[in-house]
């Protein structure tokens, strides 16, 4: 059992998107829950649409909506492989984060490549994960696929700021932003070339995400 925090204090950076996703291509191999701290219960709303969905097209793995975060701590005990949790997007739910990352095992920090997204990043990471102790990672999220140099450089920059960054990033795609509405992940978007490529990033997170856990696990 592994528990993930995907988490960053500004909104916008992609988080509900990512722990989707990834739940999605995790949930492939394995078994996974995806609980949902946000207060905004974007996850929750978006479980809620695809209930809605032919059942080959509905989420290939289990979203609940807990507002106690201590609760993690008792689903361990669950017969899952991986948790998931979309956290708080912003500063006045710091307790409610912190909360969250003590109670995982590993935290995910999205973040577009823009300068002014980077900074609460790191902001996020400097008080609420470093003090953890815990393992971590920043994956540029909301890259332009015409300017992929965006993605290159925004991880440049956090790995000069001393953040390890993940090699793999994600792209924007409309096919993405239109998701929550329509209550689809990668591995249930309609086919196209787009939804391969949307579905191939999220892939490579997980490919990679999983290699660092194996090494912890060797550790």
């Amino acid at each position: 059992m592994r528990v993930v925090a995907v988490a960053n204090q500004k909104g916008g950076a992609g988080k509900s998107t990512t722990v989707m996703n990834l739940a999605a291509v995790t949930a492939e191999h394995s078994k996974v829950l995806v609980v949902d701290v946000d207060p905004q219960k974007s996850v929750t709303t978006w479980a809620e649409t695809a209930d809605a969905l032919p059942e080959g097209k509905q989420l290939p793995f289990d979203v609940v909506s807990e507002t106690d975060p201590t609760m993690l701590k008792q689903m361990r005990d669950l017969d899952y492989d991986t948790i998931f949790v979309d956290t708080p997007g912003n500063l006045d739910n710091s307790e409610v984060l912190k909360a969250v990352v003590d109670n995982s095992d590993f935290v995910l920090l999205p973040s577009e490549p823009a300068a002014l997204a980077m900074l609460p990043l790191i902001n996020t990471y400097n008080t609420i994960v470093q003090p953890s102790g815990l393992n971590y990672r920043v994956l540029v999220t909301q890259v332009d696929s015409r300017s992929i140099s965006d993605a290159t450089e925004a991880q440049e920059t956090l790995r000069e700021y001393g953040l390890e960054v993940l090699k793999s990033y994600v792209r924007s795609y409309k096919i993405h932003e239109r998701a929550p509405m329509t209550g689809n992940v990668a591995t249930t978007y309609e086919a196209s070339r787009n939804a391969e490529k949307a579905a191939g990033d999220y892939k490579d997170v997980a490919r990679e995400l999983l290699s660092i856990w194996v090494k912890e696990n060797k550790g």
